[in-house]
């Protein structure tokens, strides 16, 4: 086996491995070869070569996401780095765990207009867990700065950045290494023991507690906790899709629920205790109901950190939340309280109000959602872009078996494609991507991809432009908005489908609709199945959806 002869790259290709850290995701350069050559010839790991540098970091954010253990990526010097950046921010707010190591120049050749530099050191700053700036020559404290940078990657669950300098030459190998770093052994961060008593007095005390669920790894909750918070009388379980929690007692489309209610239901919706879980929430209007009408107290339970979304923390319990559960409910308690038979009472009437509205509408993005959603088939991984589909999606129960997954760190269209690519290779389950054609044009370079696995299928929903925008306050039918704001455009997907050899489908109506989705699911080869819906109807349906499920 040969070994790049510069001796940082030795040492930083040795202590990967000695961690275990096998998924390398390398985009294409000179200055970054001593790790390219060291990690692709050793086959210890996974390389994958992605050519363009954001496309490849969020396809190193789907595998991590999947295998919940840092994946590497591998870029050149200069503007290379910085297309990292969408993705070390959605990493960091999603706390997934990636280790970017960046090749530089010598830091003689910084600031004095040399070719494909930049100030690399810390350039992620702001979005980082940690940020090892090595030394030129290989070093005992080299070595440490890389080893702690993976240690955080791993125990703050969050991006970190090695920038790692090497001078010419950069291509020579050798037969055997001639640096051998001093490899230590991870001690585990100390954890201070909570003294849940407190705590529990007050959940088995309060007759109106909600439970908020935001992003959240499948498995996360044992069946014995979620059945004692869906019958508890004292509890309302709030999820998103995104939870990967499910029961029948469980509110699931939260916006369906409190989009109207009356200042009289809004009082009695008012929680005394708000206890949430898991990562961001999608829907502005629980965010903005509970900013409006605060609860007593807010317990956020997470073991690394805690957002004061709704302005009104009072407490971070620092423990998973299986084990906060499991000491609520270390005890029966029964204390009379109708919150939950309010909830669920006004859950049944808007149930069958949205069954009454979609045997009304016509063919539109709302009906597409609907149709794709009794299609859906099980076990299978579910990804969903941002902006108006993730939307969509909250409006509509699924499955149990279905694990759901969307980057909502940031919130951001730039990598929705990519992530899900790499979350397909790191997980054998078939993938489904449900993406707009903005967010699916913008990150289409995700295609260009040679891993791609035969069960991974895109639903692209093309209305023809930023559709969100017409949904959001301050839509107006002029060419400012058209251009700048929905970006209207007569794009399709078919000629990036040829170029990267996917099947490719289109629907264009209701009767298609019904036709040709359980063969697009159906379909053996990574397929693209386009839906054109009209662009100007589908604010209108979606408004009216409220209104018309209040019985």
């Amino acid at each position: 086996m040969k070994y790049p002869e510069i001796p940082l790259a030795q040492s930083i290709i040795q202590i990967c491995k000695a961690k275990g850290l096998k998924n390398i995701i390398i985009s294409p350069g000179s200055r970054n070869a001593p790790l390219t050559i060291g990690f692709s010839i050793d086959p210890f790991f996974n390389c994958y070569s992605i050519a363009d540098e954001r496309c490849a970091a969020f396809f190193a954010l789907g595998i991590a996401q999947q295998k919940h253990e840092p994946t590497v990526l591998v870029c050149t010097s200069g503007s290379a780095l910085l297309n990292y950046y969408p993705a070390v921010a959605e990493a960091f707010y999603s706390q997934i765990p990636l280790i970017i190591i960046s090749a530089d120049r010598p830091t003689s050749k910084i600031d004095i207009g040399d070719g494909q530099t930049i100030r690399q050191r810390n350039v992620f700053e702001n979005h980082s867990i940690f940020n090892a700036n090595l030394v030129d020559e290989a070093s005992v404290e080299n070595d440490v700065l890389i080893q702690k940078a993976i240690q955080k990657a791993i125990t703050k669950k969050g991006p970190v950045h090695i920038n790692a300098p090497f001078e010419e030459p950069l291509y020579n190998v050798l037969d055997k290494p001639t640096y051998f770093p001093n490899i230590t052994e991870d001690k585990p961060e100390s954890t201070l023991e909570i003294n849940f008593d407190l705590y529990q007095t007050i959940f088995q005390n309060t007759k109106k507690k909600l439970v908020l669920i935001g992003v959240q790894n499948p498995n996360v909750l044992s069946e014995e906790i979620i059945q004692k918070l869906g019958n508890d009388p004292t509890v309302v379980v709030m999820t998103e899709i995104t939870s990967n929690v499910h029961h029948p007692n469980f509110v699931s489309n939260i916006d369906t629920l409190i989009t109207t209610f009356t200042e009289e239901q809004f009082l009695e919706f008012q929680p005394e205790l708000l206890v949430t879980l898991g990562g961001m929430i999608v829907s502005k209007r629980i965010k903005a109901l509970l900013r409006k009408y605060k609860p007593k107290a807010h317990w956020h339970v997470d073991e690394l950190r805690a957002y004061d979304t709704f302005q009104v923390l009072t407490n971070e319990i620092k423990s998973n939340s299986q084990d906060f559960f499991n000491s609520m409910y270390e005890y029966e308690k029964n204390i009379e309280s109708d919150y939950s038979t309010f909830v669920q009472n006004i859950m049944k009437s808007r149930a069958i109000g949205h069954e009454q509205y979609i045997k009304e509408i016509p063919y539109s993005d709302f009906m597409v959602f609907e149709k794709v959603w009794k299609q859906l088939p099980t076990n299978i991984q579910l990804h969903i872009s941002n902006s108006s589909a993730i939307r969509y999606a909250q409006l509509f129960n699924t499955p149990n078996e279905i694990d759901v997954y969307c980057n909502r760190g940031t919130s951001g269209i730039d990598g929705s494609t990519s992530t899900a690519i790499g979350a397909a290779v790191a997980n054998n389950k078939p993938t489904v991507l449900i993406t707009g054609d903005i967010s699916f044009l913008y990150d289409s370079n995700a295609l260009w991809n040679n891993y791609i696995p035969n069960n991974f299928k895109i639903i692209v929903i093309n209305n023809g432009g930023g559709g969100i925008f017409r949904i959001l306050p301050g839509h107006n039918e002029t060419p400012v908005f058209n251009t700048f704001f929905e970006t209207e455009h007569c794009l399709t997907a078919e000629q990036l489908a040829k170029m990267y050899q996917f099947d490719y489908n289109t629907i264009s109506n209701e009767e298609e609709l019904n036709s040709r989705l359980e063969s697009f699911f159906e379909n053996k080869n990574k397929t693209i199945l386009e839906i054109f819906t009209p662009t100007k109807i589908n604010q209108d349906i979606l408004r009216n959806y409220f209104k018309a499920i209040t019985l």
